[in-house]
């Protein structure tokens, strides 16, 4: 997180405006480029590329590099500086500046004479976006995507925003004005620039600098809460104004946070988002699964693209609802996230595809929008009655655009309580519309598969296949998880970022490590299947090895062997997503409680203590870290249940443990059926328990200090709640 005291001492955003507002030498040839001349679509580097966002781009007139050594070598060769363009698949303002700007022969002219101009996607390249969207928020106090830098061909930025028209429009610049003013500045002013880049990169290196705090305290918990309380909107859920985020993340941590206090509030608070959210246009009451979020607050206008990591963290939170209150409602909602995950991301190979866009036949939303006319059609007049009333459809639309700020006839389908969610009446007009809307144009989909976003599926399927009692979700995780194992992973048993039509690639980051090794989890504890717990075991090893250093403080971003950038950048706080730290900490508790090492453990602490001075400033933004603190203070547990997997009491009786919410615990079994020693070999403390009298027993410990084994499940179960 950006320290702001750093940033008043950079006077960047002021230096950017004024090559802006003062460059005056704006006068270029506007001969065509022989490329522009060309018959037929012009195609760039791009095309030999596996990501569909930089395929997007392939036919663009811009002489796009991909970020390689090539395109620095070119730049430095002919003394121009870098267009850096950072963007996403399904983000639609990128779609609207490549058809404003990118696809434009004018603009297009003015880059390739002026820049080396490379593209980038975000999902492939989070090490490369994270440390240009600090640099843009340390320059104008804001960022999103497509993300926009200017910088020297040694990587030293100087210019950064996010969106531009070609033309400027409301006394803000444009394409056409900032590419003269910064090759103008690039010209007579180059030692200004480089010196405001420096300034840059020592603001980037203090800001990452980690001053290891103080270990965290109890309290911290409760000014999270707190900190909730004040921000949460009690009308609508959710913890902003507009736009409004699903955050699961959040909700998760007030789960857990009511299951250690009773704090009703926390428990309030979570359940009235998670229904708010489940009836608002955000999700998608016809073909099911959430849009990225909402841009008002009232759930009901999203952005439309609908993301993998979404639906995995909202299936987690919405599991862990249903284990805490036993609300049914929960459970269905979780199984609804995953039967549009199983229909429309994933692959029949066992990979999760990463996103569906937000735009088709060029529009963003249509494909989910309806019409009173299209209703009126493909219903009768007691469903069109009934819809009209439920849905909230209306013939001048429901909702304003977000650009006209006008009625536009189209609807979005939202319901009005939560308690319509199953009557027979709008199950069957959700069938209808949905067969319906298959004959439509689809949004495009992005099929490369990510190991990090998969590792958060893999653990959403596995959770829910437990907490469900569900085959199929376990058979889905498994399937997955074979298929990263081996597409994944190259030959020293480092994993990839990145799969599509056959091809694997791109180092990986510690959010792949710390997401996998989660799934990894999931599954060994939803399975007991040993290989599992064994696969953890070895890639925590790699992410010591690989994305640490000497102070062995927090894991870096990017790994040891990944390409040197200006900063080894290093987060804690939670985005869309958690962070890779914050799982990682989770993950390493567990995995302490698993095997006996404490050292794993003490770890977690130096994690914590890392990033404490930053929790302490802003809690919520670390609900993930604080979740794992959470998991290490709240009288965690180690059970191991010594049976038979082969007998069907033992699994009624693992059943009955797994019922009880509880998720400050680790589960392990000794299965009689195998060699005892497998497990005993990855956890020693276990070496000495066994089966009692022929039946099932349970070992619950604390700090590896052992309650009396036990064959009664109500003993055990009392053990447990201690």
């Amino acid at each position: 997180m950006l320290n702001p005291s750093l940033g008043k001492n950079i006077s960047i955003l002021t230096f950017s405006l004024l090559l802006l507002l003062f460059c005056k030498n704006t006068s270029f040839s506007q001969q065509n480029t022989n490329e522009n001349k060309k018959e037929g679509k012009f195609v760039n580097r791009l095309i030999n590329e596996s990501s569909p966002y930089l395929l997007q781009h392939k036919n663009n007139p811009v002489d796009w590099y991909p970020w390689s050594e090539e395109a620095f070598l070119k730049a430095k060769k002919l003394d121009l500086p870098i267009f850096l363009s950072i963007g996403y698949s399904t983000c639609h303002w990128c779609h609207v500046m490549e058809k404003e700007s990118f696809e434009d022969k004018e603009v297009a002219k003015l880059m390739n004479e002026n820049f080396i101009s490379i593209k980038v996607d975000r999902e492939e390249r989070p090490e490369i976006d994270h440390l240009y969207m600090s640099v843009c928020q340390a320059m104008t106090g804001r960022g999103g995507w497509p993300l926009t830098i200017i910088m020297s061909p040694d990587k030293e930025p100087f210019f950064a925003g996010t969106y531009f028209p070609k033309n400027g429009r409301f006394g803000k610049p444009g394409m056409m004005q900032i590419i003269p003013s910064i090759r103008n500045a690039w010209k007579t002013k180059r030692k200004d620039l480089l010196e405001s880049a420096n300034r840059i990169e020592k603001y980037l290196i203090e800001s990452n600098n980690k001053n290891i705090g103080e270990k965290l305290n109890k309290t911290i918990l409760n000014d999270a809460h707190s900190a909730f309380v004040q921000n949460f909107d009690e009308v609508y859920g959710g913890f902003s104004n507009q736009p409004k985020f699903p955050s699961p993340q959040n909700i998760i941590f007030l789960l857990r946070f009511y299951h250690m206090t009773k704090n009703e509030t926390a428990l309030l608070m979570a359940e009235k988002t998670l229904e708010k959210m489940r009836i608002g246009g955000i999700f998608d009451q016809i073909g099911y699964g959430f849009h990225r979020y909402s841009t008002d607050k009232e759930w009901l206008v999203p952005h439309f693209e609908k993301m993998l990591y979404d639906q995995a963290m909202l299936a987690i939170a919405y599991t862990e609802a249903f284990q805490i209150t036993n609300k049914k409602i929960y459970k269905q909602i979780a199984m609804e996230i995953l039967t549009y995950v199983e229909r429309d991301l994933t692959d029949s190979r066992g990979g999760f595809f990463s996103a569906e866009d937000a735009d088709s036949e060029g529009e963003e939303g249509i494909f989910y929008l309806w019409t009173t006319k299209e209703l009126k059609q493909l219903l009768d007049d007691s469903e069109y009655s009934f819809i009209k009333k439920v849905f909230d459809v209306k013939k001048d639309g429901n909702y304003k655009d977000e650009s006209s700020k006008q009625f536009n006839g189209n609807n979005i389908l939202h319901l009005n309580n939560i308690n319509n969610l199953n009557d027979p009446m709008i199950v069957e007009i959700q069938k209808k519309l949905f067969l319906n809307r298959k004959k439509r144009i689809h949004p495009l989909k992005d099929d490369k598969v990510l190991t990090d976003w998969n590792g958060l599926m893999i653990a959403a399927f596995a959770k829910a296949g437990d907490a469900f009692a569900n085959k199929k979700y376990l058979e889905i995780s498994i399937k997955s998880a074979d298929f990263i194992s081996k597409n994944l992973k190259n030959d020293k048993n480092r994993l990839l970022k990145r799969y599509r039509n056959g091809k694997s690639g791109i180092d990986s980051h510690i959010d792949d490590y710390a997401f996998f090794i989660w799934g990894m989890l999931e599954l060994y504890e939803s399975t007991f299947n040993v290989k599992y717990l064994e696969e953890a075991i070895s890639l925590t090893n790699v992410v010591e090895e690989d994305f640490s250093d000497d102070n062995d403080a927090a894991f870096f971003l990017g790994g040891n062997k990944s390409e040197k950038m200006l900063v080894r950048t290093i987060t804690g706080y939670d985005g869309a997503i958690p962070s890779g730290n914050s799982i990682m900490a989770m993950n390493l508790l567990r995995l302490s409680k698993i095997t006996g090492n404490i050292e794993w453990s003490e770890r977690a602490e130096k994690l914590f203590k890392t990033f404490s001075n930053e929790i302490k400033r802003s809690p919520t933004a670390f609900s993930s870290m604080l979740t794992a603190y959470m998991f290490e203070i709240d009288s965690p547990k180690e059970i191991v249940i010594v049976g038979s997997l082969n007998n069907k009491e033992t699994h009624q009786l693992i059943r009955r443990i797994k019922l009880e919410y509880n998720p400050s615990k680790v589960i392990l079994f000794k299965n009689t059926d195998d060699s005892l020693k497998k497990l005993s070999s990855i956890a020693p403390w276990t070496s000495s328990q066994y089966m009692i009298d022929e039946k099932t027993t349970f070992y619950v410990c604390k700090d590896f200090a052992c309650k009396i084994p036990t064959t009664d499940i109500i003993d055990a179960l009392k053990f447990i709640e201690e």
